[in-house]
């Protein structure tokens, strides 16, 4: 895997977690919104924490599995950000923009996967 590859999800990972963060912050003190923010906090931040976890792998099997669990990670926060679309706590311009943002995340978590498990 490239190091530019690394570099790029490593920082939009982490400027995701960072959206997380403040949509969790809006949805607890201006939605009053608990349950469903708190998962969403859970496997938002949880995606960049496993792709650092991945960088530092010790072997390609413990980096393929680290990365697995990231991408994991984005399909639920999908599944969370949707659910809370549709249950009107977050408006629809809001949630297209971080939305988008987990969407390419995964896209570029399955491409570095793909590519390391064709090499080995």
């Amino acid at each position: 895997m490239g190091e530019e590859r690394q570099n790029v999800i490593c920082d939009k990972s982490y400027a995701f977690a960072l959206r997380i963060i403040k949509l969790h912050k809006f949805l607890t003190s201006e939605q009053k919104e608990f349950v469903l923010s708190k998962q969403l906090l859970r496997s938002g931040t949880s995606i960049g924490a496993n792709v650092e976890e991945a960088l530092a792998a010790s072997s390609k099997a413990d980096f393929v599995n680290k990365l697995n669990i990231a991408a994991k990670e984005a399909r639920e926060s999908s599944y969370w950000l949707r659910l809370l679309k549709d249950s009107q706590y977050i408006p629809e311009n809001g949630f297209d923009s971080i939305h988008k943002d987990c969407l390419e995340g995964r896209k570029i978590i399955s491409k570095i996967f793909i590519t390391t498990k064709s090499n080995s």
